[in-house]
């Protein structure tokens, strides 16, 4: 799979994480799509690192799937943490 189905599969699994772990982002849309597009590369690579799974198999694979909403959930997560301490301090 290319760097352009890893693209639309990130677009997609960023808002699946977004339905997911609902709440106020301060980025809005557009954040959501780069964290949900970073997180399927890094999820991608995560899922190969750590389970020898081979996720570059196909877009319709269940395990390229679920390494990429796990990393956008990851990234959504952190990004929370992240922004949460700016707006309290």
């Amino acid at each position: 799979m290319g760097i352009i189905g890893w693209i639309i599969l990130g677009l997609i699994a960023g808002l699946i994480a977004k339905a997911i772990m609902p709440g106020k982002d301060p980025g809005g849309i557009i954040v959501t799509i780069i964290i949900g597009i970073v997180g399927a590369l890094l999820g991608g690579f995560l899922a190969s690192a750590i389970f020898s799974v081979s996720v570059n198999d196909g877009f319709f694979q269940l395990s390229t799937w679920i390494s990429a909403i796990v990393g956008a959930l990851i990234l959504l997560f952190i990004y929370r943490l992240v922004t949460g301490r700016k707006a309290r301090a």
